[in-house]
């Protein structure tokens, strides 16, 4: 499939967008682009959230893993079941009963204006990096299948992908991105079905039936790993971690979110998590068999991992075989369409979510007048691009494991000060200290950081049983611990809090 030919779909594709954007985009104001009017439809918003959490990044890099860790990933998957129902019954009553635009203004409500500007921190340097390694990823493909071929800069390639959603967003904002996502989601979806159908097809598998067997009896196949609790990969540190992921990835965060907000209700938003959920379960579980299929394929017609600059790039394995293995062109076509469905239905609502964010959170554009929010609006859409465009070349210049993991890695860093602040919010009635809310929730990332760093280090080169926490390896639950640092640092606060009132009361 030539590279004129690739761009040519691309093209297309996104001349089917923008005619859905300028549909959705007439006459839309600023509620319409940060919470869809609260006039969306449930099942439209369940539809299209699937796209946004599974994006780029479980379209080819949970396939590109599948050699190194199986289907582990699994695990964590049903941890995310729990999250999701902790989002749906828990989180989601709260931020309708405030009746919010951004869900960090609960912590303003419940804590101070220092809490809610340091929440809304966290996220939005959580949602850019997750944002920037998404988009990085599809990028990457770009440029392997297309740009490259034509000398044209991976800088240019980066601007090219952002201009792309800008174009399409930045009248419509949220009302455009969930008629967009439905599309994206259900070419996602197909494309998955099709690929699975035709890589079976070419070797030489007759049925459904066979094709289960086949991935069932391959040495990629097992999911549950309780051999070993020091591994990464441990069934419950895999499915605790999960578990809080997803409270932190989908409930606390902005992006995902936003569309349950945009629902007409609170129990509308509850039926569109729950249903959601169980549709997740299945896919991802399609996307390991596809990755299991993937390797099959490659064993056997000999097919090597993509090495970019030296390095193995699992997550273009499934391009290469989309594109390069003589399936076809039907596999090369729907293997575009599914990436570019999954990435930008992910990056689309990235960029409406972070500029709400910064628009709400931090340069308060309620309190403005009708006209000067709209100007504040486009402008902080355009800044917001701009950083998203640097953060990705700084990302390829920094991280080299498949993106998956970066995700879930970085999640345990910069999500978990948020689940401690909104457990401490919903659990307990104590007060605190406004103004020490941000060095809670910083040292605990440092602390969280160094346990981590200082295992890691320990492992090299050495014994396990002479390094530090006996070769214990942090994996997903990185994510409780520091959740569980920051709520045991605002119970200091509240300690502390407690105590100067009484000092004062008594002298």
């Amino acid at each position: 499939m030539t590279p004129a030919l690739i761009l040519g779909f691309v093209g297309l594709y996104f001349v089917v967008l923008f005619a859905i954007a300028r549909w959705t985009s007439k006459g839309a104001t600023n509620s319409d682009f940060f919470v869809a009017g609260k006039k969306a439809p449930w099942y439209l918003v369940a539809f299209g959230m699937i796209g946004t959490s599974l994006s780029g990044v479980t379209f080819i890099s949970v396939p590109g893993q599948v050699a190194r860790s199986e289907f582990s990933y699994m695990q964590m998957v049903l941890g995310y079941v729990v999250g999701y129902v902790v989002i749906a019954y828990v989180l989601i009553p709260v931020f309708y009963r405030l009746n919010l635009v951004s869900i960090y203004g609960y912590l303003k409500e419940r804590f101070g204006t220092v809490s809610h500007k340091t929440g809304a921190a966290f996220f939005l340097f959580s949602r850019t990096l997750g944002a920037g390694i998404r988009l990085l990823l599809v990028a990457n493909v770009l440029q392997y299948l297309v740009f490259k071929q034509w000398g044209v800069p991976f800088e240019i390639t980066v601007l090219f992908s952002i201009a792309l959603i800008w174009l399409y967003t930045h009248k419509g904002g949220l009302k455009t991105i969930i008629w967009t996502d439905t599309l994206q989601t259900g070419f996602m979806l197909v494309s998955l079905g099709l690929t699975i159908y035709f890589l079976s097809a070419g070797l030489g598998f007759e049925g459904v039936s066979e094709t289960i067997n086949q991935v069932g009896e391959s040495e990629y196949s097992k999911i549950f790993f309780m051999d070993d609790w020091l591994s990464g990969n441990y069934f419950y540190k895999h499915f605790f971690g999960g578990m809080f992921i997803a409270i932190g990835m989908t409930g606390l965060d902005q992006d995902m979110m936003q569309k349950n907000l945009s629902c007409k209700s609170a129990k509308e938003a509850q039926k569109n998590m729950m249903s959601f959920t169980a549709v997740l379960v299945f896919v991802n579980l399609f996307f390991l068999g596809l990755g299991a299929l993937l390797y099959i394929y490659s064993t056997k017609m000999g097919i090597s991992v993509p090495v970019v600059d030296g390095v193995k790039r699992t997550d273009l394995l499934f391009s290469e075989i989309a594109l390069n293995s003589g399936l076809g062109i039907s596999v090369a076509v729907f293997f575009l369409l599914g990436l570019i469905a999954a990435a930008y239905s992910s990056a689309d609502s990235a960029l409406a979510s972070l500029t709400t964010s910064v628009s709400v959170d931090f340069l308060n554009i309620e309190s403005k007048p009708v006209l000067e929010q709209e100007r504040v609006r486009k402008k902080t859409h355009i800044v917001v691009s701009a950083v998203l465009f640097v953060v990705i070349l700084i990302l390829d210049k920094t991280f080299d494991r498949s993106a998956i993991f970066q995700i879930i890695f970085l999640a345990g860093f910069t999500y978990g000060p948020l689940i401690g602040l909104y457990f401490f919010g919903l659990f307990t009635k104590l007060k605190v200290n406004d103004d020490g809310v941000p060095v809670v929730c910083l040292s605990s990332v440092v602390i969280t950081f160094f346990l981590w760093y200082t295992s890691f280090r320990a492992l090299d080169g050495q014994m396990a049983e002479d390094c530090m926490f006996g070769g214990y390896k942090f994996g997903a639950e990185l994510i409780i611990i520091n959740a569980l640092f920051t709520f045991a640092g605002m119970l200091l606060l509240s300690a502390m809090k407690s105590l100067k009132k009484w000092v004062k009361e008594e002298v």
